[in-house]
C-alpha cells in the first residue's frame, strides 16, 4: 500500500505532462488490480493502513475513474486552462481517496474523508461552468461539514471510553453505544451518500461541476458514505438493528419521491444526479438491513453505479461541448446526427435501469432480497422504485435521441476516437465484472 502512495508522490514532477500522467494512472490501476493479492479478511499493511475486498474494490475503481477523468478533460488540456494545477488537484484527490479506503485508524479515516472535499471544491470553483458554482460549492461544503462534526466528536468519545485508548477500528464493539453516539457516527455518511431529503447539494454540485468533477463525485465520493456506513456497522452490532427501520422507511419513501422528481427535470445532468440519489437510497436500505445480502449488494451496486453514472455524465458532456446547453428542449434528435453515440446512450441508459448483464442488476437482486427478507411489506415501494428507474432512464434516452434536431445549432462536429474509448472503457467493466462477482460476496 505504501508503494502506491509513494508512486503518487513521485508523480508531482510530471504535472506538466498531461498525457503521461493519464497513462500512469491507467498503469497504476492495472498494477493495483493484477499485482496485489486480496483476501477475505482485513490484511494490515502497516499499523494504520490495511486492505480487504471492499477497500481493494473501491481503490481500484478510484484509480480507473481518475484515469477516465483525465481522458474526459481534454478540453482543459487543449485550452491550456491551468493544466498543472488541475493535475495537482487530481493527484491530491487520489491520495486522499487512497488513505480513506485503506485506513484502520478512525481519526486518520476522518481526516482523509474530509480531505477529499477540498479537491472537489477546487474542481467546482476553478473549472466549473456558471457563476452559480460558488453557491454549489457552499452547499457541498456546509451540508457535509454540518453532518461530519458529530462524527468527529463521536470518534473522540470512543477514544476516551475504550479500555485500551486507540483509534483503531478493530478495538471497538457495541458495548459503548447510545442513541446519541449512533446518530453522530452515521449522520455524516448518510449525508454524504446522500440520504433523500438531504440531497439538495448533490444535483447543484453536479450541474455546476466540470465533467471530471461530476465523474469523481458520482463514481467515488458518494461511495465514501456507503464505505463508512459498512465500516461503522461492523462494530455497531445489534445496537444498529434497533433503529434501522427508521432509515429504511425514510430511504424507501425518499427514493420514491426522488424518482418522480427525475421526470420533472429539464437539465440532463440534473436527471442523472437525481437518479444517483434514487439508486443510493437502495444502497442505504441494504446496509441498514444488517445482513450479508445487504452488505454484498451494496458493494456491488456502488461499483456498478460508479461506472454507469460516470459514463452517463460523460455522454451528457459530449452533447454539452457541441450544443453548449444541457437543456432537454435544445438537445433533441441526436439520433439523426450521431447514430453511433445513440447506441452507447441506449446501452448505458439500459444499464442504468439495471438490465443484464450489468453489475447494477446483480446489486439490485441482492438488495431486493435483503430488503424483502427484512420485511416483505416493502415490496410495493421496491416495485414502484424499480419501475420508476426504468421510466426516468427511458425518459432521458428518448428525449435526447428522438424528436426534431434543433435547427438553431450553428455547428455539430463528429465524435472522435478518444470519446468513443472513454465511454467504452466505462461500459466494458460494468458488464464484464459480473463474471467475477464471487469476489465481492465472499467477504460478508
Amino acid at each position: 500500500m505504501m508503494k502506491y502512495m509513494i508512486m503518487l508522490l513521485f508523480m508531482i514532477p510530471l504535472l506538466s505532462k498531461y498525457w503521461l500522467s493519464m497513462h500512469l494512472y491507467m498503469l497504476m490501476s492495472f498494477m493495483f488490480v493484477f499485482l496485489l493479492m486480496f483476501y477475505n479478511f482485513y490484511t494490515p499493511c502497516t499499523s494504520v493502513l490495511g486492505l480487504d475486498i471492499m477497500s481493494y474494490s473501491l481503490i481500484g475503481l478510484s484509480y480507473f475513474i481518475i484515469y477516465l477523468m483525465l481522458m474526459a478533460s481534454f478540453k482543459i488540456y487543449g485550452s491550456k486552462d491551468y493544466v498543472w494545477k488541475y493535475l495537482l488537484v487530481i493527484l491530491f484527490m487520489m491520495l486522499s481517496l487512497l488513505m480513506t479506503f485503506s485506513s484502520l485508524n478512525m481519526f486518520l479515516f476522518y481526516i482523509s474523508f474530509e480531505m477529499s472535499l477540498i479537491p472537489t471544491l477546487f474542481l467546482i470553483f476553478g473549472w466549473g461552468y456558471q457563476p452559480e458554482r460558488i453557491l454549489a460549492g457552499y452547499y457541498l461544503l456546509f451540508y457535509t461539514l454540518f453532518a461530519s462534526l458529530p462524527l468527529l466528536l463521536g470518534i473522540f468519545y470512543l477514544n476516551s471510553v475504550v479500555l485500551s485508548p486507540s483509534f483503531s477500528l478493530i478495538m471497538l464493539s457495541d458495548n459503548y453505544f447510545s442513541i446519541y453516539l449512533y446518530v453522530s457516527m452515521t449522520l455524516a455518511f448518510l449525508f454524504k451518500m446522500p440520504v433523500p431529503f438531504f440531497h439538495f447539494w448533490l444535483p447543484k454540485a453536479h450541474v455546476e461541476a466540470p465533467v471530471s468533477g461530476s465523474m469523481i463525485l458520482a463514481a467515488i465520493l458518494l461511495k465514501l458514505g456507503g464505505y463508512g456506513l459498512i465500516r461503522i456497522y461492523m462494530f455497531m452490532g445489534s445496537f444498529a438493528m434497533k433503529y434501522s427501520y427508521f432509515w429504511i422507511c425514510f430511504s424507501l419513501w425518499g427514493g420514491l419521491v426522488v424518482s418522480f422528481l427525475c421526470l420533472f427535470q429539464v437539465d440532463i445532468k440534473s436527471i442523472i444526479a437525481y437518479s444517483s440519489v434514487a439508486h443510493m437510497s437502495l444502497v442505504i436500505c441494504g446496509i441498514m438491513t444488517y445482513n450479508s445480502y445487504g452488505f454484498s449488494g451494496s458493494l456491488i451496486m456502488m461499483i456498478g453505479h460508479g461506472f454507469c453514472s460516470s459514463a452517463l455524465f460523460c455522454l451528457a458532456n459530449l452533447i454539452y461541448e457541441r450544443s453548449h446547453s444541457r437543456s432537454l428542449f435544445i438537445n433533441k434528435g441526436n439520433l439523426t446526427v450521431m447514430p453511433s453515440l445513440s447506441l452507447l446512450w441506449f446501452l448505458l441508459c439500459a444499464n442504468n435501469m439495471s438490465s443484464p448483464p450489468s453489475l447494477n442488476l446483480l446489486g439490485e437482486i441482492y438488495l431486493i432480497n435483503s430488503i424483502l427478507s427484512w420485511d416483505y411489506m416493502t415490496f410495493m415501494f421496491i416495485f414502484i422504485l424499480s419501475f420508476m428507474s426504468c421510466c426516468f432512464s427511458i425518459y432521458l434516452f428518448s428525449f435526447t435521441q428522438h424528436g426534431y434536431f434543433y435547427s438553431g445549432s450553428s455547428y455539430f462536429y463528429n465524435i472522435n476516437l478518444r470519446e468513443y474509448l472513454l465511454i467504452i472503457f466505462h461500459f466494458i467493466p460494468l458488464n464484464i465484472l459480473i463474471l467475477k462477482f464471487d469476489s465481492f460476496v465472499l467477504y460478508f
